[in-house]
């Protein structure tokens, strides 16, 4: 089988949609249609199915697109690794995943001891949420993931290993001059009168599931894009937010931010390949260990 048809297979399972996937690959709808046609033909069974919306894979089409992910990561890989052995650069780049609040401070630090210990390391950091790393894990795409188990929490997966760094608290962050800044460690029932702001559904669900479990209710009356969109709306006062711990040393002048009572934690992980890790690997969890176990 040619790999162009599993590549706009794998694409109009991403974007649900036959014509978003001829859109984004330059083809037509039909011919999108074929090539999905085809490997049906060659795999004997239903690989999509349409809904009100689109398409979605069948079951026997879920399968075929993990196994489908990870064929075509290889294959990338080794184009890329030809390359650069024409052009005189050995070694295999690493691929280094990490949540918003990991890729924006602890990761990169690790990342620059790393190259500071083992000499120079083609390396690339791609951020997302815990979940869609996980996935890009097990399709091949990357070499470690760093990741919490926040909820949804993390779905295990026998081909990948799982080891824990540590517990990250998470912290309240305040416009500066806030009323309950710098007074120490806050009880939630002191901010049961704010407006919150979130930025993902799992750290709402952390927010709401600690002011359960003190007897009041967290509003969650703003939403955000993405973490400097919810600290943008902090720090012009329209709300205030839970955050990881690990961003406290990130943000931005005009926020603070005070512990709470009894916070909530989430893990913090790292996913690797149970079989043929990246040569980094072992260095790179040494550094990620001892940057999430420092003294504050």
């Amino acid at each position: 089988m040619e790999l162009t048809a599993w590549r706009t297979f794998v694409t109009v399972c991403r974007l649900g949609s036959l014509s978003a996937a001829a859109e984004e690959l330059g083809y037509t709808q039909s011919a999108v249609s074929r090539q999905i046609a085809g490997l049906e033909r060659r795999l004997g069974v239903p690989l999509v199915e349409r809904h009100v919306r689109g398409v979605r894979p069948t079951p026997a089409g879920e399968v075929f697109r993990h196994h489908a992910l990870a064929t075509l990561n290889e294959a990338d890989r080794a184009v890329h690794a030809v390359r650069d052995a024409a052009e005189g650069v050995l070694g295999r780049p690493l691929a280094v995943g990490a949540t918003p609040s990991l890729a924006a401070g602890v990761v990169p630090r690790v990342i620059r001891r790393l190259l500071d210990t083992a000499g120079p390391v083609r390396w690339s950091l791609r951020p997302g949420l815990s979940l869609e790393l996980h996935e890009r894990m097990a399709s091949g795409e990357l070499d470690i993931a760093v990741v919490t188990d926040a909820p949804p929490g993390l779905p295990d997966d026998p081909h990948l290993e799982r080891r824990l760094l540590g517990t990250d608290e998470m912290v309240v962050v305040l416009p500066v001059g806030h009323p309950r800044s710098g007074q120490g460690p806050l009880h939630i029932q002191a901010l049961a009168d704010q407006t919150w702001v979130e930025d993902n559904e799992g750290s709402a669900a952390l927010l709401r599931l600690h002011a359960a479990r003190a007897g009041v209710t967290a509003r969650i009356d703003l939403g955000a894009a993405d973490l400097p969109g919810k600290t943008a709306l902090v720090a012009t006062g329209h709300a205030i937010a839970l955050i990881p711990g690990v961003l406290a040393g990130t943000l931005r002048t005009d926020v603070t931010t005070a512990p709470l009572v009894d916070p909530p934690t989430r893990g913090v992980y790292t996913l690797t390949p149970r079989h043929d890790p990246h040569p980094c690997t072992a260095p790179l969890l040494g550094h990620l260990t001892e940057a999430m176990n420092a003294p504050a």
